[in-house]
C-alpha cells in the first residue's frame, strides 16, 4: 500500500451488511466522506467481493488474509490472486489468523516481490520482535480481548501504545505501527494518534453505526492531516 499514514481503516470482515452490494454501497459512503474532509481511509473488503471492489474505488484496499501460491490448496486466497486483483496490502496475520512464525517471512517476502504491504498482527513485544526479524511494512498491535469491545488498549492503556511505538522506532524505523482493537469513537481515534500510531481502525463499530455516514465524518475529524 503506498504510504498513506496517518490512515483509518475500515475492515469489513465477515458481516453480511458488507458483502456484494451492500459492501460497495458501504465503501461509496467512505469514499464520498474521505474525498469532503480530505482524510485518508483505507478498506479491507470481504475477499469475494476485492476484485470488483478494487475495480470500482480509489480507496486503498487491503486483502484480509491470502498466502503464496506455492502453499496454497484448495479454498485457499493467494497473495498473488489478490496482488492481480488489486489489492494494495495484505493482512499476513491478524487475531483470526494466527500463523506460525515459519511460515510469516516467506508471506511477508511474497508481498515484497509483489508490490504489497504487509502487515503482521503481534500481541505483545516479544512477537514484535520476532516479526520484525521479517522486515515487514506494518504490525498491527492488538490483543485479541480487545477486538469489539469496549476496553481496548487506547482506553485504558494508551502509555502501553506509546512505549511500543518508541521500540518499534528503534528496533526497525522503516515499519509503522497501526493499533487496533476496540476503537469505536472520534475520541479513541485522537488517543491512538496521539500516542504515535501510523494508523488505526475499526469493524464492528463502523459496521454497526446508525449513522454511518455521521460516524465516518467523526472520525475523519479526528485523523491528523
Amino acid at each position: 500500500m503506498r504510504r498513506l499514514s496517518p490512515y483509518f481503516l475500515v475492515n469489513f470482515k465477515s458481516y453480511e451488511e458488507t458483502a456484494g452490494d451492500d459492501g460497495l454501497a458501504f465503501i461509496e459512503t467512505i469514499e464520498r466522506v474521505s474525498e469532503a474532509t480530505d482524510t485518508r481511509f483505507a478498506v479491507a473488503p470481504q475477499l469475494p467481493d476485492l476484485r470488483w471492489i478494487a475495480e470500482r474505488t480509489s480507496l486503498p484496499v487491503v486483502a484480509q488474509a491470502a498466502i503464496p501460491r506455492s502453499d496454497a490448496g484448495m479454498g485457499d486466497a493467494t497473495i498473488e490472486a489478490v496482488a492481480d486483483a488489486g489489492a494494495a496490502a495484505v493482512f499476513v496475520t491478524h487475531p483470526g489468523l494466527e500463523v506460525g512464525f515459519e511460515s510469516v517471512g516467506p508471506r511477508i517476502a511474497r508481498c515484497r516481490d509483489l508490490g504489497l504491504e504487509s502487515i503482521v498482527w503481534v500481541a505483545d513485544r516479544e512477537t514484535a520482535r520476532a516479526a520484525l526479524s521479517f522486515d515487514p511494512d506494518c504490525l498491527l498491535y492488538e490483543r485479541p480481548s480487545d477486538v469489539a469491545s469496549e476496553a481496548g488498549m487506547v482506553r485504558t492503556d494508551p502509555e502501553r501504545i506509546e512505549r511500543f511505538v518508541e521500540f518499534v522506532a528503534d528496533e526497525s524505523p522503516r515499519t509503522s505501527v497501526f493499533v487496533g482493537g476496540g476503537v469505536r469513537t472520534a475520541e479513541d481515534v485522537e488517543r491512538a494518534f496521539a500516542c504515535g500510531v501510523d494508523a488505526t481502525g475499526a469493524a464492528s463499530a463502523a459496521v454497526e453505526a446508525t449513522d454511518r455516514e455521521g460516524w465516518l465524518r467523526s472520525i475523519a475529524a479526528a485523523v491528523p492531516d
